[in-house]
């Protein structure tokens, strides 16, 4: 196990006032210069080495927006989570806090981020991950009533609320080129991201697909864009080199933004096979599979669900 802070840039600071303060219990205070130069941008990496591993190729697990790495970790209720599955199946593992995000670190605002971090609400969160129905503000962390047959383990929804981290807008070139540099160092590999994550692994296939063997997207978001025209197409062709899987979960109806995000995801994947690519999706209610959140990861079924992940990935030889 080692870990990694990859990427980033300096940033120097300049005109702050000196502030007086106590910056240690009991300590009196002291000048506090906040002038100087800073790391920005880096990320954070976790590896995990096996002695003997199954697979040549490591999983980079990253997580999605507004989360951390530890969303592969464990569940909410305190099963082990896709880290330790895969660690298993005979996997390295590197997982990641992208930046901005976890032990990756922020930095100062408005001095180097142009704005103020936006959060998540437990209530937001209750909806947008399609874990139940419309709960009132401020009741109980956003408990409410859960979708008939959902596998979240809805009872510890708190545990998955003190996970979330605030995020910052605006800062996908940042993280993407932190990302750049996470598989120059550890590629190649599979990438395995989820939400926003996804979309992130989508765009690693396109800038670096010497260094990607496989993408997994559960539940992605953020899909590349692509140019009208031919020429435009044609510049995903040696992304369409690489396997893509999307894993879709459960309890779309209620959500006219996940229909959306998905149908953007669709778009991509079709636009990967007309170029001859193998873009595949697990659709798990088509696959007799139900109740699945968007966290399929940190569901009850959470490891039959990345047994059929795996199972892709080995038909690959990967």
């Amino acid at each position: 196990m080692q870990s990694h802070f990859i990427g980033g840039a300096q940033r120097t600071v300049r005109d702050l006032p000196i502030q007086h303060r106590e910056v240690v219990r009991n300590g009196g205070e002291r000048p506090l210069d906040m002038n100087g130069s800073y790391a920005v941008g880096q990320m954070y990496a976790m590896e995990y080495r096996l002695a003997r591993p199954r697979s040549p190729l490591p999983v980079l697990l990253w997580h999605g927006g507004g989360m951390t790495g530890a969303q592969w970790e464990s569940t909410p209720d305190g099963r082990q989570g896709w880290l330790w599955r895969l660690l298993e199946a005979g996997h390295d593992v590197v997982v990641c806090d992208a930046v901005e995000r976890g032990r990756a670190g922020w930095a100062m605002f408005p001095e180097i981020y142009a704005e103020a971090p936006v959060f998540r609400s437990a209530e937001e969160a209750w909806q947008l991950f399609r874990i139940g129905h419309a709960t009132p503000s401020g009741v109980d962390l956003g408990l409410g009533e859960p979708f008939a047959g959902q596998r979240f383990p809805h009872e510890h929804f708190c545990a998955l609320v003190r996970q979330m981290v605030p995020r910052w807008l605006g800062h996908e070139a940042m993280a993407m080129a932190a990302y750049d540099a996470l598989l120059e160092q550890f590629g190649p590999c599979v990438v395995m991201g989820h939400s926003q994550g996804g979309g992130f692994a989508a765009h690693a296939a396109s800038r670096k697909p010497h260094l990607v063997r496989a993408v997994v997207g559960v539940e992605p978001t953020g899909m590349p864009v692509v140019q009208e025209g031919q020429q435009g197409a044609d510049a995903f062709t040696p992304a369409s080199a690489i396997p893509h899987l999307a894993v879709w979960g459960d309890h779309f109806a209620h959500s006219p933004q996940w229909q959306k995000y998905r149908a953007q995801t669709d778009v991509y994947w079709q636009l990967l096979r007309r170029l001859g690519g193998r873009a595949e999706v697990l659709d798990l209610p088509a696959a007799g599979i139900t109740g699945n959140s968007h966290f399929c990861m940190l569901d009850t079924n959470g490891d039959e669900v990345l047994g059929r992940v795996l199972a892709w990935l080995e038909r690959l030889g990967r």
